[in-house]
């Protein structure tokens, strides 16, 4: 009886309570030398969580790791999902061993990762390995390609993907990074946009289902801040941090709309 009595009061619980929200931790860093309304990644993360706060399943923390972060793994540890948008990531994340520990912890235990334009990079081929273990893809080394192009024309690649519900073909004026290095196996990742590059399709954003079970994400697009005016950009980062936080895509595409004061 006892037991009954445990579980009718944990069902209770949970009907009146619901399901505890998602932690998301939004990482951004300030200028990192590029010219302004370039790699403003603050600003970013700032578009980020005023697409996403309406949201109650979603618990927001937005930090600036710059210096030595030294609250960032605990932070991470605590988190069911995090977003990078830095500088070198690949190579940022490791020159912290704690650091890297608290996303492998996350990755382990099926949290998200989102991977935004330099968040996903390194110079140093020695830093990919480990950060591909975790996002699935990465512009690294010292082959690495990318190049502004004035009128990029993007395409879906998989149309049926929940990230890319409500996601239109666009062109914009961008710096792709392209030919990424990739996981490999049976469960690699999916490529969700590819846009024509001296006259080739290159996945510039992908998907990724992890082995952990858990889910990673990555777009090589906004360089230049103006394209977080685009709604279709808006929509598809919004709507990767919900998929890669296990919750659901509205059936009719996340709402997007902001302010202009919101935007800059």
């Amino acid at each position: 009886m006892f037991r009954l009595a445990l579980m009718s009061f944990a069902v209770a619980a949970t009907s009146v309570f619901g399901d505890a929200p998602k932690k998301l931790l939004l990482v951004g860093q300030g200028p990192d030398g590029h010219a302004p309304q370039t790699h403003e990644y603050m600003a970013g993360v700032n578009i980020i969580e005023k697409l996403l706060k309406s949201n109650k399943g979603i618990e927001i923390t937005n930090v600036k790791a710059d210096g030595a972060w030294k609250e960032g793994p605990e932070l991470m540890e605590r988190a069911d999902g995090v977003v990078f948008f830095v500088s070198e990531g690949a190579k940022w994340l490791q020159l912290e061993p704690a650091r890297l520990l608290a996303l492998q912890k996350l990755a382990k235990r099926g949290g998200g990762f989102v991977v935004l334009h330099w968040g996903m990079g390194c110079k140093e081929a020695q830093y990919i390995e480990a950060f591909v273990a975790i996002s699935g893809g990465c512009h690294g080394g010292p082959d690495r390609k990318f190049q502004v192009i004035e009128e990029a024309k993007v395409e879906l690649a998989n149309t049926k993907h929940p990230i890319l519900t409500r996601v239109t073909p666009f062109t914009v004026k961008e710096e792709f990074y392209y030919q990424l290095k990739f996981a490999k196996g049976e469960k690699a990742p999916q490529p969700l946009l590819k846009a024509q590059i001296d006259g080739k399709l290159e996945t510039v954003c992908w998907a990724w289902e992890r082995p952990d079970g858990g889910r990673s994400f990555g777009f090589s697009g906004l360089h230049f801040h103006e394209n977080w005016k685009r709604a279709e950009i808006r929509r598809l980062v919004g709507q990767a941090v919900l998929w890669t936080l296990k919750l659901a895509v509205p059936e009719k595409g996340l709402a997007v709309d902001l302010k202009d004061v919101d935007l800059k």
